[in-house]
């Protein structure tokens, strides 16, 4: 559907049913597929014939949601993930091994900080965590031979630091490796970064993309754009023959446009096995299908709260990238001209006690472990999500004590504010 826009992509994408065939995509719940020779089955596991044998590696319903996604960020190949955590870590280990170093910004979620700082580093995958405002000279020194990429996200979450994607990317193939960025918050709808130079995309499709809070789940798409030939050295999982497959060279039997994903699929598909269920891919379908009519509801209430908020006496700040006045407004507007998202960052006076009797005193607005709903939903990230940090930690990843995070659904805006309102009067 390369030629349709891409909110008719958002509906009709990834799937096109043939004469009589179902017009929404099927769930295909089974965990095999049946074969009529032993001859047929092998072909599949010698990676010499497309097709599908255990749910565990591919599912029809996961490929068709997987496809629609890929068209939507513009890319060659991509696949599903059981959650967006997979999904990074995937992006990561399909291409770092013990020894390698990846170079990250510091304002990523706190999840994934732990993911990468702690987790993967007894893997022995060391990090390196800039700032996204770092100096050229402060970026340029993160880098290592043994650095194997850079890791961002499109906007941050909670502290909704926009990155310079142009300049990250720079960075990263200047040293011969690809820029890897989380697109959870900005969705295809409001920034495509293969457009500004990004290799690898990454999103949690728990978030904007169901809407609902009804499936976890994950994405990773290659835009196709990074040629691992041309880096062999660097990526021998890529570019060396695979044992395990007969010696296959993904680099060169898949080509740049499927050799990134292809492999993520047959080896830590294959050996991990985070797999998204058929019937979360189904329903996370659902919710692609709106995404482009959510998202400008979700920035336009977004907007209008931070409005609200910035010009309130019991509100010490205001972070929204989308905000005239934000750090990272004119960035924004060049990544993302029609909208970031929903979410606000604010800080109340008074500190950590204050924020949490705010948010005692919500009525619309649900405390709840989550963000990018149709509902609107807040967090104090210092003692839930990012409650693993000390206080350098989460002033380096742009977190205070008396910040929370507000994520603006669908609702009427003039709802939201009026919670707003009577919960700050009880600070």
């Amino acid at each position: 559907m390369s030629d349709y826009q891409i909110n008719t992509k958002c509906v009709q994408g990834g799937y096109t049913p043939g004469n009589g065939e179902p017009r929404q995509i099927p769930i295909v719940q089974s965990t095999t597929f049946k074969y009529a020779t032993s001859e047929d089955m092998g072909k599949l596991f010698d990676l010499e014939a497309s097709g599908y044998f255990y749910t565990r590696l591919q599912n029809p319903t996961n490929d068709y949601v997987a496809a629609k996604i890929c068209e939507l960020e513009g890319g060659t190949a991509a696949m599903l993930t059981s959650s967006g955590q997979a999904a990074n870590f995937y992006a990561i280990f399909n291409i770092a091994n013990c020894g390698d170093h990846i170079v990250a910004s510091s304002t990523i979620y706190g999840g994934t900080y732990n993911l990468f700082h702690v987790t993967m580093r007894k893997m022995g995958i060391d990090f390196t965590f800039v700032e996204p405002d770092c100096s050229d000279e402060e970026l340029e020194a993160a880098f290592r031979p043994n650095t194997k990429a850079v890791f961002g996200e499109t906007i941050a979450n909670p502290a909704l630091t926009v990155l310079d994607i142009q300049r990250f990317a720079k960075a990263a193939h200047a040293h011969g490796v690809p820029l890897i960025m989380d697109n959870t918050f900005a969705t295809p709808v409001n920034c495509r970064p293969f457009e500004w130079g990004c290799d690898i995309v990454t999103h949690s499709t728990t978030k904007y993309m169901d809407g609902h809070g009804a499936a976890v789940g994950g994405t990773i798409v290659d835009s196709g754009n990074f040629d691992w030939m041309a880096h062999a050295e660097k990526f021998p999982g890529l570019t060396t023959p695979d044992d395990s497959y007969h010696g296959i060279t993904y680099a060169e039997k898949f080509g740049q446009a499927g050799a990134f994903i292809t492999k993520c699929t047959a080896q830590l598909m294959r050996d991990f096995g985070s797999i998204q269920s058929p019937q979360n891919a189904f329903l996370l379908n659902l919710g692609l299908e709106s995404l482009h009519v959510r998202m400008a509801r979700h920035c336009e209430n977004g907007l209008a709260v931070a409005r609200f908020l910035k010009d309130h006496p019991k509100v010490s700040f205001v972070t929204y990238p989308g905000l005239e006045g934000d750090k990272y407004y004119e960035v924004a507007k060049k990544y993302m001209p029609n909208g970031t998202c929903g979410v606000v960052s604010f800080g109340v006076k008074g500190g950590r006690k204050a924020a949490e009797t705010f948010m005692k005193h919500l009525k619309l607005a649900a405390i709840e472990t989550h963000v990018a709903d149709a509902r609107t939903c807040c967090l104090h990230p210092a003692s839930a999500t990012h409650r693993q940090m000390n206080d350098q930690e989460l002033a380096a990843a742009g977190i205070t004590p008396d910040l929370v995070r507000m994520s603006c659904g669908i609702e009427d805006a003039a709802d939201l504010i009026a919670d707003i309102e009577q919960a700050l009067e009880a600070v």
